[in-house]
């Protein structure tokens, strides 16, 4: 009898440790997420801090950003993020990159609002229907301009060249050097690849 209580006591014991663990883990996780979000999402992303500083914020916390052309107001979820050589990024954009990396190349000009969303779910049965989270990334190859308030969903490359317009909700890759255009986003014509910048 006293053997039974004795092995019923450690494994009680047991569990209550391995509760414990997980609960410091979540902890921990929460603690390092608040100080990266205080300093990128709070600090940074104030429009009281000048832009070379919100360039240096981003460094020091292992951003792969290459331009100091990021106005004040973008929300990042993660660091899995890298904006190329001279492009701009407007005010209130969201990087919501958590789950999978987002990629912006050289010489792109991202609009006010534009939401960058790589996370979404597996379609479930009908008593929940949302699924498994999975997360795929997003590419923006060079020279894209992509208009205010667009959204761009998970799994979307945009190749070189291309114009995405103000509210298009992009679900699909597009072909380089189109313009793009509604919900969800079409290519509306092929954009000129020999005439320079104005």
């Amino acid at each position: 009898m006293h053997a039974e209580c004795f092995q019923c006591l450690q494994i009680v014991r047991t569990n209550v440790i391995a509760k414990i663990k997980v609960m410091l883990t979540w902890i921990w996780a929460d603690f390092r997420y608040s100080v990266w979000h205080f300093f990128i999402n709070f600090l940074a992303s104030s429009a009281a801090t000048p832009r070379p500083l919100r360039y240096f914020y981003y460094r020091l916390f292992k951003m792969d950003i290459q331009t100091p052309s990021i106005q004040f107001g973008s929300f990042f979820r993660g660091p899995a993020i890298k904006i190329g050589h001279l492009s701009f990024v407007n005010y209130g954009c969201v990087f919501e990159n958590a789950m999978a990396p987002i990629e912006i190349g050289s010489e792109c000009q991202i609009a006010m609002e534009v939401m960058f969303c790589t996370g979404t779910h597996t379609i479930s049965g009908e008593h929940s229907r949302c699924g498994i989270p999975i997360g795929l990334p997003i590419k923006v190859e060079d020279g894209c301009w992509i208009g205010t308030r667009a959204t761009i969903m998970p799994g979307v490359t945009i190749k070189q060249g291309c114009v995405i317009a103000a509210g298009a909700v992009v679900t699909k890759s597009c072909e380089p050097n189109g313009l793009y255009a509604g919900v969800p986003a079409r290519r509306m014509r092929d954009l000129d690849t020999t005439t320079q910048a104005q």
